[in-house]
Order: structure tokens, then sequence, then C-alpha cells
């Protein structure tokens, strides 16, 4: 079984509040963020509000949150 790093999408939207995320999110940016370590694999959650229009890459989306990511104009993208 796969250990997952999960992070909500609410917490994604309080970094774009902050200025800290602008369009893009991917590993690296979550490393920097100390969201999570280069060695993690990450799962978004749907869990939270998502009003930004983001391009998201990461290991794994929940339904809900790929479904959230799309409805704000945004991408997931799987790696």
């Amino acid at each position: 079984r796969k250990e997952y790093v999960g992070i909500n999408l609410g917490r994604i939207q309080e970094l774009v509040d902050n200025g800290k995320i602008t369009d893009k999110v991917d590993l690296e940016t979550l490393v920097q963020l100390n969201l999570a370590k280069k060695s993690d694999l990450v799962k978004i959650l749907g869990g939270g509000e998502l009003k930004s229009k983001l391009k998201i890459s990461v290991h794994k989306f929940t339904a809900s949150a790929k479904a959230a990511i799309e409805a704000a104009g945004g991408e997931a993208v799987t790696l």
C-alpha cells in the first residue's frame, strides 16, 4: 500500500490568497512550501473550496478534487 501526503484544496486556495502560488502547483512548489518532501507521493483532496484557475500536477487526485479543479477552469495532471 502506498502512503500519500494529502493536501486539501482549501489549503491550496489559502496559499493562492497569500500570493505563494500563482498559476501552477507541482511537487517542487509543494516542497518549497514545506507541504511535502521530494520523496513523497502527493494526493489532492477535495476538502475546502478552490476559486482559482490552477494547473495542478501531482501523483493522485480524489474524484471530488479533480472535479473542483476543472470546475474552476484549471487542469488536474496525474504524474
